[in-house]
Protein backbone atom coordinates (compact mmCIF):
# COMPACT_ATOMS: atom_id res chain seq x y z
CA UNK A 1 0.00 0.00 0.00
CA UNK A 2 2.82 2.46 0.91
CA UNK A 3 4.45 1.50 -2.33
CA UNK A 4 1.29 2.31 -4.24
CA UNK A 5 1.06 5.47 -1.93
CA UNK A 6 4.48 6.60 -3.28
CA UNK A 7 3.86 5.77 -6.59
CA UNK A 8 0.69 7.71 -7.21
CA UNK A 9 2.49 10.96 -5.07
CA UNK A 10 5.15 10.49 -7.98
CA UNK A 11 3.04 10.54 -10.66
CA UNK A 12 1.16 13.41 -9.59
CA UNK A 13 4.02 15.30 -9.17
CA UNK A 14 5.28 14.45 -12.77
CA UNK A 15 2.53 15.40 -14.13
CA UNK A 16 1.54 18.83 -12.17
CA UNK A 17 4.93 20.08 -12.33
CA UNK A 18 5.64 19.80 -15.93
CA UNK A 19 2.65 22.34 -17.57
CA UNK A 20 4.69 25.06 -14.45
CA UNK A 21 8.06 23.89 -17.16
CA UNK A 22 6.47 23.74 -20.25
CA UNK A 23 4.56 26.90 -19.76
CA UNK A 24 7.56 29.16 -18.55
CA UNK A 25 8.38 31.68 -21.46
CA UNK A 26 11.21 30.44 -23.73
CA UNK A 27 12.34 33.46 -26.04
CA UNK A 28 13.15 32.76 -29.06
CA UNK A 29 14.53 35.56 -30.45
CA UNK A 30 17.41 36.23 -28.23
CA UNK A 31 19.40 33.64 -25.84
CA UNK A 32 20.11 35.16 -22.09
CA UNK A 33 22.87 34.42 -19.41
CA UNK A 34 22.79 35.24 -16.00
CA UNK A 35 25.12 36.15 -13.72
CA UNK A 36 25.92 37.23 -10.44
CA UNK A 37 23.42 37.73 -7.26
CA UNK A 38 21.83 41.55 -6.71
CA UNK A 39 19.72 43.77 -8.35
CA UNK A 40 18.75 42.51 -11.94
CA UNK A 41 20.54 44.56 -14.70
CA UNK A 42 19.60 43.83 -18.41
CA UNK A 43 22.55 43.95 -20.65
CA UNK A 44 21.92 44.34 -24.87
CA UNK A 45 24.38 44.58 -26.96
CA UNK A 46 24.27 46.61 -30.56
CA UNK A 47 24.07 45.84 -34.11
CA UNK A 48 25.96 42.24 -34.80
CA UNK A 49 27.45 42.56 -31.28
CA UNK A 50 26.94 39.45 -28.78
CA UNK A 51 27.39 39.69 -24.93
CA UNK A 52 30.91 39.27 -24.45
CA UNK A 53 31.26 43.33 -25.60
CA UNK A 54 29.98 43.30 -21.61
CA UNK A 55 31.86 40.69 -20.02
CA UNK A 56 34.78 43.02 -19.32
CA UNK A 57 32.00 45.32 -17.62
CA UNK A 58 30.35 42.67 -15.70
CA UNK A 59 33.67 41.22 -14.53
CA UNK A 60 34.87 44.50 -13.15
CA UNK A 61 31.41 45.52 -11.72
CA UNK A 62 30.33 42.72 -9.00
CA UNK A 63 27.12 43.00 -6.78
CA UNK A 64 24.05 42.85 -9.33
CA UNK A 65 22.67 39.88 -11.31
CA UNK A 66 23.15 40.68 -14.81
CA UNK A 67 21.02 39.22 -17.55
CA UNK A 68 23.35 39.32 -20.51
CA UNK A 69 21.18 39.27 -23.64
CA UNK A 70 22.36 37.87 -26.77
CA UNK A 71 20.42 38.50 -29.74
CA UNK A 72 19.24 35.74 -32.78
CA UNK A 73 21.42 35.88 -35.60
CA UNK A 74 24.41 37.97 -34.27
CA UNK A 75 27.67 36.83 -33.62
CA UNK A 76 27.08 33.74 -33.82
CA UNK A 77 24.02 32.88 -32.52
CA UNK A 78 21.51 30.89 -34.52
CA UNK A 79 19.04 33.12 -36.35
CA UNK A 80 15.85 31.30 -35.03
CA UNK A 81 12.68 33.24 -34.48
CA UNK A 82 14.76 36.35 -36.38
CA UNK A 83 15.18 34.00 -39.46
CA UNK A 84 12.09 35.69 -41.07
CA UNK A 85 10.02 38.88 -40.53
CA UNK A 86 10.09 42.44 -38.91
CA UNK A 87 13.17 42.50 -36.28
CA UNK A 88 13.11 45.30 -34.05
CA UNK A 89 9.75 45.89 -32.53
CA UNK A 90 9.13 42.27 -31.82
CA UNK A 91 12.07 42.05 -29.88
CA UNK A 92 11.80 44.64 -27.70
CA UNK A 93 8.60 43.12 -27.06
CA UNK A 94 10.05 39.33 -26.17
CA UNK A 95 12.51 41.08 -23.87
CA UNK A 96 10.11 43.03 -22.33
CA UNK A 97 8.06 39.40 -21.91
CA UNK A 98 11.00 37.51 -20.79
CA UNK A 99 11.35 40.91 -17.82
CA UNK A 100 7.27 40.05 -16.59
CA UNK A 101 7.86 35.94 -16.99
CA UNK A 102 10.92 35.91 -14.84
CA UNK A 103 9.24 38.29 -12.08
CA UNK A 104 12.49 41.03 -12.22
CA UNK A 105 11.62 43.65 -9.80
CA UNK A 106 11.68 46.49 -12.09
CA UNK A 107 15.04 45.57 -13.68
CA UNK A 108 17.64 48.39 -14.63
CA UNK A 109 18.21 48.28 -18.53
CA UNK A 110 21.40 49.01 -20.31
CA UNK A 111 21.42 48.95 -24.12
CA UNK A 112 24.09 49.85 -26.73
CA UNK A 113 23.28 51.21 -29.92
CA UNK A 114 20.60 48.80 -31.56
CA UNK A 115 20.31 47.68 -27.65
CA UNK A 116 19.55 51.17 -26.58
CA UNK A 117 16.75 51.68 -28.92
CA UNK A 118 15.53 48.59 -27.63
CA UNK A 119 15.63 49.38 -24.33
CA UNK A 120 13.86 53.46 -25.32
CA UNK A 121 11.15 50.88 -26.95
CA UNK A 122 10.58 48.37 -23.39
CA UNK A 123 10.56 51.77 -21.10
CA UNK A 124 8.20 53.63 -23.63
CA UNK A 125 5.86 51.00 -24.47
CA UNK A 126 5.99 49.19 -21.20
CA UNK A 127 5.85 51.61 -18.27
CA UNK A 128 5.34 49.40 -15.39
CA UNK A 129 8.00 46.84 -16.37
CA UNK A 130 11.63 48.91 -15.79
CA UNK A 131 12.87 50.63 -12.76
CA UNK A 132 15.81 52.83 -14.92
CA UNK A 133 17.52 52.95 -18.11
CA UNK A 134 20.76 53.69 -19.64
CA UNK A 135 21.03 54.15 -23.28
CA UNK A 136 24.92 54.06 -24.98
CA UNK A 137 25.82 56.13 -28.13
CA UNK A 138 21.97 55.96 -29.47
CA UNK A 139 19.65 58.58 -30.51
CA UNK A 140 15.78 57.98 -30.59
CA UNK A 141 16.43 58.25 -34.59
CA UNK A 142 19.35 56.05 -34.96
CA UNK A 143 19.81 57.42 -38.38
CA UNK A 144 21.32 60.59 -37.16
CA UNK A 145 24.36 58.92 -36.15
CA UNK A 146 24.84 58.90 -39.53
CA UNK A 147 24.32 62.62 -39.85
CA UNK A 148 20.07 61.53 -41.09
CA UNK A 149 16.80 61.59 -40.19
CA UNK A 150 14.20 58.64 -40.86
CA UNK A 151 12.83 59.92 -43.39
CA UNK A 152 15.97 60.46 -45.12
CA UNK A 153 17.61 56.91 -44.93
CA UNK A 154 14.29 56.16 -46.96
CA UNK A 155 16.77 55.07 -50.21
CA UNK A 156 19.15 52.98 -47.38
CA UNK A 157 15.74 51.22 -46.45
CA UNK A 158 15.34 50.17 -50.27
CA UNK A 159 19.00 49.08 -50.72
CA UNK A 160 18.39 47.33 -47.72
CA UNK A 161 15.38 45.75 -49.26
CA UNK A 162 17.80 43.45 -51.67
CA UNK A 163 19.68 40.30 -50.67
CA UNK A 164 22.90 42.16 -52.23
CA UNK A 165 22.03 45.44 -50.09
CA UNK A 166 21.58 43.62 -46.80
CA UNK A 167 24.83 42.04 -47.43
CA UNK A 168 26.84 44.87 -48.63
CA UNK A 169 25.46 46.55 -45.58
CA UNK A 170 26.61 43.52 -42.95
CA UNK A 171 30.56 44.08 -44.51
CA UNK A 172 30.81 47.97 -43.95
CA UNK A 173 29.43 47.30 -40.60
CA UNK A 174 32.65 45.72 -39.52
CA UNK A 175 34.19 49.48 -38.91
CA UNK A 176 31.53 50.20 -36.56
CA UNK A 177 31.51 46.02 -34.71
CA UNK A 178 33.82 44.07 -32.59
CA UNK A 179 36.48 42.35 -34.17
CA UNK A 180 35.34 39.45 -36.01
CA UNK A 181 31.22 39.38 -35.10
CA UNK A 182 30.38 40.79 -38.36
CA UNK A 183 31.67 37.63 -40.04
CA UNK A 184 29.37 35.35 -37.55
CA UNK A 185 26.54 37.31 -37.85
CA UNK A 186 23.42 36.42 -40.24
CA UNK A 187 23.87 39.11 -42.78
CA UNK A 188 20.15 38.94 -43.78
CA UNK A 189 19.30 39.45 -40.30
CA UNK A 190 21.70 42.04 -39.63
CA UNK A 191 20.28 43.77 -42.79
CA UNK A 192 16.65 43.40 -41.86
CA UNK A 193 17.27 44.82 -38.30
CA UNK A 194 19.59 47.71 -39.77
CA UNK A 195 16.73 48.83 -42.96
CA UNK A 196 13.85 48.94 -39.59
CA UNK A 197 16.54 50.94 -37.29
CA UNK A 198 17.06 53.29 -40.74
CA UNK A 199 13.16 54.30 -41.03
CA UNK A 200 12.66 54.08 -37.01
CA UNK A 201 12.31 57.36 -34.78
CA UNK A 202 11.75 57.26 -31.24
CA UNK A 203 11.65 60.84 -30.41
CA UNK A 204 7.61 61.22 -30.10
CA UNK A 205 7.52 58.17 -27.14
CA UNK A 206 10.18 60.08 -25.23
CA UNK A 207 7.77 61.80 -23.17
CA UNK A 208 5.96 58.19 -22.25
CA UNK A 209 9.55 57.31 -20.49
CA UNK A 210 9.01 58.40 -16.71
CA UNK A 211 11.76 56.70 -15.19
CA UNK A 212 15.27 57.89 -15.00
CA UNK A 213 16.86 57.80 -18.34
CA UNK A 214 20.81 57.95 -18.78
CA UNK A 215 22.07 58.60 -21.99
CA UNK A 216 25.77 58.13 -22.39
CA UNK A 217 27.30 59.13 -25.44
CA UNK A 218 30.44 58.79 -27.55
CA UNK A 219 33.01 62.24 -27.99
CA UNK A 220 36.17 60.73 -29.92
CA UNK A 221 37.55 64.18 -29.75
CA UNK A 222 37.61 67.85 -28.99
CA UNK A 223 36.63 69.18 -31.89
CA UNK A 224 33.84 67.24 -32.80
CA UNK A 225 32.67 67.99 -29.00
CA UNK A 226 30.13 70.89 -28.98
CA UNK A 227 28.63 69.70 -32.31
CA UNK A 228 28.20 66.15 -30.71
CA UNK A 229 26.68 67.82 -27.28
CA UNK A 230 24.31 69.63 -29.64
CA UNK A 231 23.04 66.79 -30.88
CA UNK A 232 22.35 64.61 -28.11
CA UNK A 233 20.70 67.58 -26.17
CA UNK A 234 18.19 67.90 -29.10
CA UNK A 235 17.76 64.58 -29.88
CA UNK A 236 16.19 63.90 -25.81
CA UNK A 237 14.77 67.40 -25.31
CA UNK A 238 11.63 65.69 -25.31
CA UNK A 239 12.68 62.82 -22.46
CA UNK A 240 11.24 64.17 -18.89
CA UNK A 241 14.22 62.54 -16.64
CA UNK A 242 16.97 62.87 -19.47
CA UNK A 243 20.96 63.02 -17.84
CA UNK A 244 23.29 62.90 -21.10
CA UNK A 245 26.52 61.60 -19.77
CA UNK A 246 29.35 62.36 -22.51
CA UNK A 247 32.86 59.60 -22.65
CA UNK A 248 35.27 61.95 -24.22
CA UNK A 249 38.51 59.73 -26.60
CA UNK A 250 35.67 57.06 -27.45
CA UNK A 251 34.33 55.67 -30.36
CA UNK A 252 31.22 53.97 -30.58
CA UNK A 253 32.00 51.08 -29.02
CA UNK A 254 32.10 53.05 -25.65
CA UNK A 255 32.41 49.61 -23.24
CA UNK A 256 35.42 48.54 -25.43
CA UNK A 257 37.41 52.19 -26.24
CA UNK A 258 36.93 53.48 -22.80
CA UNK A 259 36.02 51.12 -20.08
CA UNK A 260 37.10 52.85 -16.90
CA UNK A 261 34.61 55.50 -17.70
CA UNK A 262 31.81 54.06 -18.84
CA UNK A 263 31.79 51.78 -15.92
CA UNK A 264 32.15 54.84 -13.58
CA UNK A 265 29.48 56.63 -15.71
CA UNK A 266 27.62 53.14 -15.41
CA UNK A 267 28.05 52.78 -11.90
CA UNK A 268 26.84 56.38 -11.12
CA UNK A 269 23.97 54.90 -13.06
CA UNK A 270 23.01 51.76 -11.08
CA UNK A 271 23.51 53.75 -7.97
CA UNK A 272 21.16 56.25 -8.51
Amino acid sequence: MKRRSFILAALAFTLLGAPADAQRFQPTRFSVEVVGRGPDVILIPGLTSGREVWRGTVAAMPGYRYHLIQVAGFAGEPARGNRTGAIVAPLAEEIARYIADRHLARPAIVGHSMGGTLALMIAARNPALAGKVMVVDMLPQPAGLLGGTASDFGPLAQMLDSQGGRRLFANLMGAFSPPGTVGRSDTEVVGRAAQELAVTDLTAELARIRIPLTVAYASPDARSRAAIDRQFARAYSSARNARLVRIDGSGHMVMLDQPARFRAALADFLGR
